[in-house]
């Protein structure tokens, strides 16, 4: 089995698309999608996204596999790479929008025609119950204490259609993340297992994040994770509204309005290569 597909990244979080436009559910098994992140025997990325037919008043709808072949309701780096990725195909050259079907709902996405694209992430949830989060109630999770490897950190949990665990720390370059993700993202807590986000404060419009994301790792960027640590410093009084996320791929810009508490992200995505993979296993 040959497939074609397009390589995609958005700070360097990188993506498969797969033009899925005349089937309504992914051509590519978990299976198969994790053989083609590989980065060493398939084609290398942080997961594989479907680009499907819209539902009712949907352009098209969005599904995405994790390089551990889990499926996520959204990604936001991802889905500004789907935007483009559909400008693309229908070689588009100036502003336009897509209401994107997802697992977590409809998603606009706005491509500027300064090449970045702003997304309309949607409003947070914060009620444990619904993110979720077992232990707290349906309370909000906000700086609340989170005991992981016989430590107790200060978290605050959010859901931007995928759930977020938040915490502030001093220096996030000193935080060991390899060793401590996986204790977060499996952490008894988080029945849906969780993304993972430790943030420097910089300036009261600025931080910094580096972010263990659930089902693919260490990622050099993560869109909903931007928004969560940006929504989670508002709540705890710690950064202002509209606020720059600084990540290891680079920067993204996030604004959690006042008016209609919907939270919208601003960042890049480029394409990096199109091309073919031969020998796909069929199952």
């Amino acid at each position: 089995m040959t497939l074609v597909f397009s390589k995609y990244q958005g700070l360097g979080n990188d993506f498969i698309l797969i033009d899925n436009r005349d089937k309504a559910i992914p051509i590519l098994t978990p299976e198969q999608a994790c053989l083609l992140c590989n980065r060493h025997f398939g084609i290398g990325a942080d997961g594989v996204i479907f680009l499907l037919p819209g539902v009712g008043d949907t352009d098209y709808t969005m599904r995405i596999f994790n390089s551990d072949g889990s499926e996520p309701e959204m990604c936001g780096n991802g889905i500004r790479c789907l935007a483009q990725f559909v400008a693309d195909l229908e070689n588009r050259t100036s502003s336009i929008s897509y209401r994107i079907n997802t697992l977590a709902g409809i998603i606009t996405t706005n491509l500027e025609k300064q090449g970045l694209i702003t997304v309309d992430m949607g409003r947070p949830v914060l009620d444990a119950e619904q993110i979720p989060v077992i232990g707290y109630g349906n309370e909000k999770v906000i700086n609340q204490p989170l005991i992981v490897q016989d430590k107790t950190w200060t978290v605050t949990c959010i859901s931007m259609g995928n759930p977020h665990c938040v915490t502030f720390v001093k220096n996030v370059d000193e935080i060991p993340l390899e060793s401590i993700g996986p204790f977060f993202e499996h952490h008894s807590a988080f029945p849906k297992r969780i993304n993972a986000e430790f943030i420097e404060i910089i300036r009261a419009d600025q931080i910094k994040m580096r972010v263990w994301e659930r089902g693919a790792g260490i990622t050099l960027a993560c869109g909903t994770g931007a928004c969560a640590s940006v929504v989670a410093g508002v709540l705890t009084e710690r950064i202002n509204r509209r606020s720059k996320v600084d990540l290891p791929g680079g920067q993204l810009e996030i604004y959690w309005s006042e008016d209609d508490q919907k939270v919208y992200m601003t960042g890049p995505c480029q394409k990096v290569f199109l091309g073919e993979f031969c020998g796909l296993p069929l199952e």
